[in-house]
């Protein structure tokens, strides 16, 4: 059985500090002061044996890669004691220490057959199931196609082109109110309601701030206290009560910082095509709820790639989907975008219902009032103490 000796765990946590730092992009130009080092797995979680010297958020990412994967919840793993007391986490249990095993034999396969690239992952034999299937399925076989994941679809440099990406996003831009309208547009609050698992999908209030062109606050306020997302120029965190998180305060980084600003620039989307770089629309015929959709991609600062799906019909934007990497694979992220209300006095619309869904957990925002260009507070955008 595969090993790792303490001295193969501090050159690991060394070469992901490193690898990190090259491919989420945390190196600062030298003008400006070094980023502090976010807080890696084993300095927030006890006993963590595999896993180590990566950030907190991948660390999280991780474990909705394995729920996306077999289909398990947190207690499911961690046991049943975990679920009223997060030092119960650290408890070793079978299907710990199976994943343990597992994570190295996939590691041992990329390695071996794949020059270290994830071609092989839990996802690849499990696909949502405990047990792996190795008898085909005659139902499978002959029964209907399942229907096509709109996330799934991938570029296609045969496919014929209806409209360029400058096309559907010109499109988008005139839909949402047109460029003039959309800069006068340089902050709003908001209130409405959020459902989501840190609520226990109960409705609490939620309010949201928004400065142009990259700062947004997003904060629930959940029964045990609040909970909120924020990005804010070059930095983003989560923020919640110990009792709904087990980091109180988190920063965000690589591929889940980005997609934090890109959530932040889309309040204001007049600067939509700015956002991304190496757009393209070879995309073959999608729909999404049965309606024909234009989709195009680009690809963040970090060279992340998001996709953007536009109602062919209105124009408007109606799902966004990106990428985080993680030491055992990729994890989707997708925000679907509904109800575009124009928002009093402005000329622009917005969405007032959007829906993030992600590999450990979802939540809907449902806004019922916008406030155009208002004042925001800078203390709307501070970041938490440490708790």
């Amino acid at each position: 059985m595969m090993t790792i000796s303490r001295g193969t765990i501090a050159c690991g946590a060394a070469l992901a500090l490193l690898i990190s730092a090259i491919l989420y992009g945390q190196a600062l130009p030298a003008a400006q002061p070094a980023a502090p080092r976010p807080q890696l797995s084993e300095e927030a979680f006890k006993n963590v044996r595999v896993l180590r010297g990566i950030p907190v958020k991948e660390f999280i990412n991780t474990m909705g890669f394995f729920a996306a994967s077999l289909a398990l919840n947190c207690t499911d793993c961690h046991g049943g004691a975990s679920a009223s007391d997060w030092a119960n986490y650290a408890t070793d249990t079978p299907l710990k220490i199976r994943a343990r095993q597992m994570i190295m034999m996939a590691k041992a396969i990329n390695d071996a057959n794949f020059g270290g690239r994830q071609f092989v992952t839990c996802y690849t034999c499990h696909r949502g199931s405990q047990k792996p299937k190795i008898v085909p399925s005659l139902a499978v076989q002959y029964g209907e196609p399942p229907p096509e994941d709109p996330d799934e679809i991938e570029p296609l440099p045969t496919a014929r082109v209806t409209a360029t990406a400058d096309q559907i996003l010109d499109k988008y831009i005139q839909a949402v109110g047109g460029a003039q309208a959309l800069a006068r547009l340089t902050s709003f609050t908001a209130t409405g309601t959020y459902e989501g698992y840190d609520s226990d999908f109960a409705k609490v209030p939620l309010n949201i701030y928004a400065k142009a062109p990259n700062m947004r606050s997003l904060v629930a306020h959940t029964a045990p206290g609040d909970s909120s997302t924020t990005f804010v120029g070059r930095e983003a965190w989560q923020a919640g009560p110990r009792d709904l998180t087990p980091v109180p305060l988190m920063p965000l980084v690589g591929a889940d910082l980005g997609g934090a600003r890109l959530d932040a620039q889309l309040s204001f989307p007049g600067q939509i095509k700015q956002l991304l770089t190496n757009w393209r629309a070879d995309f073959v015929a999608a729909t999404i709820d049965d309606k024909p959709v234009l989709v195009v991609q680009g690809s963040m600062p970090d060279r992340t790639v998001v996709k953007l799906y536009f109602d062919r019909a209105s124009g408007l934007l109606v799902r966004q989907t990106r990428y985080a990497p993680t030491v055992i694979g990729t994890v989707p992220t997708h925000v679907t975008y509904s109800d575009y209300r124009e928002v009093p006095g402005t000329g622009v619309k917005l969405p007032f219902n959007w829906q993030t869904t992600w590999v450990d957990g979802q939540y809907t925002v449902n806004l019922t009032s916008v406030t155009p260009n208002a004042a925001v507070d800078a203390a709307r955008f501070a970041k938490p103490a440490p708790r």
